[in-house]
């Protein structure tokens, strides 16, 4: 991968030793802890146009979750290896290992589903919580793409149907993943740089096998854990910023919002003009939101 362009400069790279293996880390800046961590189908480059202007204010850490970018793929079963407690678990250990006991965190899709598990799980490590396009449990909730919604359903069946439909041709159904989620179904809001960083991450037979056990723990170990918690009455204790696209959760239907609400008592919401990928299709409105927030 070291034809990749580097769209982190100044950015130091770490590679730290976790329960999954090695976890690729990029980190910059002054100032509070603060862990940016990415959706499906990328990799920490998803936060190139807005790490930096946060590294202003913060020493902000930008890390590949396991599986995916140049962080390990540890082998699984079931979803078993890719828990969102575990992959929390992997955050702890990078921040720690990077000097930071307390940070906040903005997680963005899967990295928000890890961002919640942290916060539920070790509340006292995180400051402030910022979730990117993801609904409480259920992400059928006011969602208005529905590919999107089957998508996440074909890659948590049973292996290795999806793993095997997927090699046939990795890049065509990157591309179509990350088009079809966005406002305008355009691959232009990534550019061919960032896109060349996701597809090389991408094609690979573990790292695809890795995706799906992501979303077959999503689909069920963790989702039972979280309706647990729910039935236990477990909240959030940080103060949390739910951000959406208003493509992603449409205005009609059910407040996204106020259903974050039931999981804690400072809990705010902010809407930009986007789909899934808010900090690549409308960097400058998801920056300002997150400033303002944090």
């Amino acid at each position: 991968m070291s034809e990749l362009a580097d769209l982190f400069p100044g950015f130091a790279s770490h590679w730290i030793d976790t329960q999954a293996g090695k976890i690729f880390a990029r980190s910059h800046g002054a100032g509070p802890a603060l862990v940016l961590l990415h959706g499906f189908g990328e990799t920490h480059v998803a936060w190139r146009s807005i790490a930096p202007k946060l590294a202003e204010r913060f020493t902000v850490v930008a890390m590949d979750l396991r599986g995916y970018g140049w962080s390990a793929a540890p082998e699984s079963e079931k979803g078993e290896a890719y828990t969102k407690r575990e992959m929390a678990g992997d955050v702890v250990k990078v921040m720690e290992a990077l000097g930071h006991v307390q940070f906040s965190l903005i997680g963005h899709d899967r990295g928000a589903r890890v961002g919640l598990r942290l916060a539920l799980d070790h509340p006292g490590r995180l400051t402030k919580l910022a979730l990117i396009n993801i609904a409480p449990i259920d992400d059928n909730f006011g969602a208005g793409d529905l590919w999107r919604l089957g998508r996440a359903r074909f890659l948590a069946t049973e292996a290795p149907r999806p793993e095997e439909l997927i090699a046939l041709d990795p890049n065509d159904f990157l591309d179509d993943a990350l088009k079809s989620s966005t406002k305008e179904k355009s691959l232009d809001v990534f550019g061919a740089a960032a896109l060349a960083h996701y597809r090389a991450a991408f094609n690979e037979p573990a790292r695809i096998h890795a995706f799906c056990e992501d979303f077959r723990a999503g689909a069920t170990i963790d989702k039972e854990v979280l309706l647990a918690d729910k039935a236990a009455g477990k909240k959030l204790l940080t103060p949390t910023l739910i951000l959406y696209g208003e493509t992603t959760f449409p205005a009609v239907g059910p407040s996204l919002v106020d259903a974050w609400k039931e999981w804690g008592d400072d809990v705010t919401g902010a809407a930009v003009d986007a789909g899934l990928y808010a900090m690549e299709e409308a960097p400058e409105a998801t920056l300002q939101a997150l400033e303002r927030f944090l």
